[in-house]
């Protein structure tokens, strides 16, 4: 039973915590069952350092590697929270995935290969959490020349594939991607499947997030509200559509090394109203995930959104107005709460790993072929 029993840790570019999610996945392939979820936001102090880690700047190496120590300790405080909410030992549990924070990623780039680059101290995770850690998930994808993301594509398609019905996730976290499930019903378990297609689309939250926190204090603008009382910009809106990222052909990936406050700095002009900026930027991330759907996915008849951005009203408004032919649904429609999807796919991940399974798709990422991703720290 033990070994059927996976943690999954997700702390995305949104930078507003960690998720985790305990699963059980059934040895004879039967479906995920999820055994509870806990989420605990960041210190402001950890939240800080990390954002400010996603720019060049003084000491890096240092602070890296005591951001790595302080969020495994975080990650840890949550396992064990997590164990004691569902009366489990940590013994247990087969394995815990764990993405780490992001705070780097240029794939590709510079010598041919790039890298990516999660901070997370995977050993001390393991000394302190008492279960096994599969992480550095990407890294091995980038060297087989992919981008290293997006890695849940797989994950979707074994959770949300329907024979006979094209469906496609977004999850929309501070940056949103996006996966197309083909209509076959395969689970693509074999790590070869062409017939899905993963990307990211561009900035979810992550602008509006920085926005709001600028003018109104907030971590978030809730519901979408502030920006619903503001007006769209139309040549704002034009200068953001214009950036080259979203008129390149998949596999691609990006992150905060691009969509950052001085990118948005460089497109705003200072007679702007502080609530149209926030409806023009609600309206970029809404168009660029349903351009992207439209020009790769244009027969889709579901789409499922998860993350943060799920609980976006006005958002999810504003992409079934730009979407009429598909149904627009939250994932807990099918099963899967919005905030558990992703730390569910890095339990998945975690397994495949044990499993010894691949766990990425090269129609996503571009990868040379299919890979066991992932390094693993024994408890």
């Amino acid at each position: 039973m033990s070994s059927e029993l996976f943690i999954g840790l997700m702390s995305g570019t949104s930078l507003d915590g960690v998720d985790a999610l305990l699963a059980r996945f059934p040895a004879d392939g039967a479906a995920m069952q999820v055994l509870g979820h806990l989420h605990q936001p960041f210190s402001p102090a950890l939240r800080d350092e990390l954002l400010a880690l996603n720019c060049p700047g003084d000491n890096e190496l240092h602070r890296a590697a005591l951001a790595a120590n302080a969020l495994a300790r975080s990650y840890a405080d949550l396992v064990a929270q997590l164990l004691e909410a569902c009366g489990l030992k940590a013994s247990a549990i087969a394995a815990l995935g764990a993405h780490g924070q992001t705070v780097r990623h240029r794939p590709g780039e510079f010598d041919g290969y790039g890298y990516t680059t999660q901070l997370l101290n995977g050993a001390l995770l393991a000394e302190q959490s008492g279960v096994a850690v599969v992480c550095d998930l990407r890294s091995r994808d980038v060297a087989a020349g992919g981008q290293g993301a997006p890695l849940v594509p797989a994950f979707h398609r074994a959770q949300f594939a329907q024979p006979g019905r094209n469906i496609a996730v977004v999850n929309i976290g501070g940056i949103s991607n996006i996966s197309l499930l083909g209509s076959d019903g395969s689970d693509g378990s074999d790590g070869s499947d062409d017939s899905t297609l993963g990307f990211d689309c561009g900035p979810g939250n992550c602008l509006m997030d920085a926005w709001v926190k600028q003018h109104l204090g907030c971590e978030f603008d809730a519901g979408g509200a502030w920006a619903a009382k503001g007006q769209v910009l139309p040549g704002l809106l034009a200068r953001l559509l214009d950036e080259p990222f979203f008129a390149l052909a998949p596999p691609r990936s990006t992150g905060r090394d691009l969509f950052n406050r001085v990118w948005l700095n460089r497109r705003l002009q200072s007679e702007m109203l502080p609530a149209d900026v926030q409806a023009s930027l609600l309206e970029l991330s809404a168009q660029t995930i349903a351009q992207s759907l439209l020009r790769h996915g244009p027969n889709t008849q579901e789409l499922l959104v998860c993350g943060g951005g799920a609980l976006n009203k006005h958002l999810m408004a504003r992409l079934q107005a730009l979407l009429p032919s598909t149904q627009v649904m939250a994932s807990d429609a099918r099963g899967l709460p919005v905030m558990q999807v992703e730390a569910a796919a890095f339990a998945w991940l975690a397994m495949r790993h044990l499993r010894q399974l691949p766990g990425n798709l090269p129609a996503a990422t571009g990868a040379l072929g299919p890979r066991l991703l992932g390094a693993l720290y024994p408890a």
